[in-house]
């Protein structure tokens, strides 16, 4: 376990769910998008926000996570395969993550329990609960804006201090004062990845060890490069890539995730723009301003 923990760095992607035009789940692009962000040098997160795990079936979720396994362990590369699997309920969220071990996935990516609103002690139960059940590594997803609930730094810490599986944190509060807390008080091989491509590199500067990424979906080399310069210390050149890129990583969150990335993406020849209810398209001032942002960075024509 700990040489695979040792690959969750840089960059990886919350990847897309492409769809048909019914709205159900194509598997033949999903294996070819998989395999070109294996090319591109990104770690695969199926099943997160990104990926529509909200308007999932079981079933479904199986087949996602089975078909991105299958392209990581026939890669030469092998990526580090990271997969949603949380739920508000905590018998939910282990069914899943039991599940999602015995697919081959190298870790699990476990958001805060939404709608519930439970209390500290909730969260440390419910996360400690996760991590008796299964054997390879828990990541906390923290996203207090969808799941209004938010994990404090003291209980992240005393899980990490508890439970041996518990090795990391995807930070997407928005709140970097924080996540510095998280970091400074989490042992030193606690991983923080930010959860927001526009804070990436304070999140970076401050001891954090990449991004799970939406813009990777559609610009997975450049934000490899970026958090690669990172990692290198290099960070006049990250800087710059960082003010290069901050209008796509604001863009991409123009309208609710995923769909302004998926617009994107269909522009681009990516994969069709298809979601499903009750998410929709964005709206044409958007789609407006998604367009003026690819062009600018010479991203469609």
């Amino acid at each position: 376990m700990a040489n695979r923990i040792k690959l969750l760095k840089n960059t990886f992607t919350a990847l897309i769910s492409p769809m048909d035009s019914d709205g159900d789940l194509d598997k033949q692009k999903y294996h070819a998008f998989i395999r070109s962000q294996i090319e591109a040098g990104c770690g695969l997160v199926p099943c997160g926000t990104t990926g529509e795990s909200a308007t999932l079936s079981h079933q479904e979720h199986e087949s996602v996570v089975r078909w991105c396994v299958d392209e990581a362990h026939q890669s030469t590369k092998k990526p580090f395969v990271l997969a949603g699997a949380g739920s508000n309920s905590t018998r939910e969220a282990i069914s899943l993550s039991v599940h999602v071990e015995s697919l081959g996935a190298d870790g699990i990516l476990s958001v805060t329990p939404y709608y519930n609103k439970p209390t500290q002690k909730g969260l440390f139960e419910h996360y400690s609960a996760i991590a008796k059940a299964v054997q390879i590594p828990i990541v906390i997803y923290n996203v207090p804006g969808r799941t209004g609930c938010n994990i404090l730094p003291e209980t992240v810490s005393k899980l990490a201090n508890k439970h041996e599986n518990i090795i990391g944190y995807k930070a997407a509060s928005g709140n970097l004062e924080q996540i510095r807390q998280v970091i400074e008080q989490t042992p030193d091989n606690f991983i923080v990845m930010s959860g927001d491509d526009g804070k990436t590199y304070d999140i970076m500067k401050m001891g954090g060890r990449g991004v799970i990424s939406v813009a990777s979906n559609i610009i997975p080399k450049q934000m490899v490069e970026f958090t690669q310069l990172m990692e290198a210390q290099k960070w006049d050149k990250a800087f710059e890539i960082h003010q290069k890129l901050l209008s796509i990583f604001n863009v991409l969150f123009i309208e609710s995730n995923p769909g302004p990335v998926k617009f994107a993406a269909d522009l681009m020849g990516i994969m069709d723009k298809t979601l499903r209810l009750p998410l929709v398209p964005p709206e044409e001032t958007s789609q407006n301003s998604i367009r003026k942002v690819l062009r600018d960075l010479e991203l469609i024509r």
